[in-house]
């Protein structure tokens, strides 16, 4: 499968599982490990922009485009793993971040945008603009991180 059909297939889950994500978890434990099943591809195909931002890996405009499109496909998705629920379940996320749910997603929205001035960034092949948007939504997710984390 190659990523743009993989990019593709993810846009649609992303679509289909996140209207009914969390009328569908069964357990408080089902909601924590999609969110962070979330967080996780979404952060393994933004370290691979970020490997050529840094130069790390040659910069390939096609292969940052369609990592940029998976990340912005599952970028709305685990928010509905916060779950009141999921407040008692043993994860990395900080108890300060159930006390100020209202900052948390006023984060995760920041975040979204940011993500898809990246993806309209990677679309115009210009390394340049990618690093700079590239930066700016990292530090979206750094910021959560920070104050919410373990």
């Amino acid at each position: 499968m190659s990523i743009r059909s993989l990019a593709l297939a993810a846009a649609a889950l992303a679509v289909a599982a996140g209207a009914h994500a969390q009328s569908a978890f069964q357990k408080p434990e089902d909601a924590v490990k999609y969110r962070q099943a979330a967080f996780t591809v979404m952060g393994a195909h933004f370290s691979r922009i970020g490997a050529m931002v840094q130069g790390r890996v040659p910069f390939d405009a096609k292969v940052a485009q369609d990592n940029a499109a998976i990340v912005v496909a599952l970028s709305t998705l685990p928010w509905a793993g916060f779950t009141p629920e999921t407040e008692k379940i043993k994860s990395r996320t900080k108890p300060e971040a159930w006390m100020e749910m209202d900052k948390v997603r006023a984060g995760a929205d920041k975040m979204v945008k940011a993500v898809a001035e990246l993806q309209a960034a990677t679309r115009t092949g210009n390394l340049d603009a990618i690093k700079k948007t590239f930066g700016d939504a990292a530090a979206t997710c750094k910021a959560c991180h920070d104050a919410y984390r373990e």
